[in-house]
């Protein structure tokens, strides 16, 4: 299990949308991916290289037939700093969750 560790590249929505994403597959298609989050070429683009820049993703370019395709996957680095972050994140809700009050008027 990875060390609780905020990862402030991997926090924003978006990008923890889609290492969460990542995190549950092998390698993901890159259509896949845009039409999972509900992005735009050039957005999906734009954090897959980001995080593929912070050595997390990795990606693959390859042919099916004449069409080129692009595929991703967490690299081992990605895997741990995803898995630190959700940790981190249990730590800081864990707590609240266990003592917050009822919401719907009921205890």
């Amino acid at each position: 299990m990875s060390a609780a560790r905020f990862d402030e590249l991997i926090h924003p929505s978006t990008r923890l949308a889609l290492v969460a994403t990542l995190a549950a597959a092998d390698w993901a298609e890159f259509a896949f991916l845009k039409d999972r989050l509900a992005l735009s070429d050039s957005a999906l683009s734009k954090q897959l290289a980001t995080l593929e820049d912070a050595g997390y993703v990795a990606t693959e370019r390859y042919l099916v037939g004449s069409r080129r395709k692009l595929r991703a996957r967490l690299t081992p680095t990605g895997r741990e700093a995803y898995d630190g972050h959700v940790a981190a994140l249990r730590q800081v809700i864990g707590p609240a969750s266990d003592t917050a009050p009822a919401l719907d008027g009921h205890e």
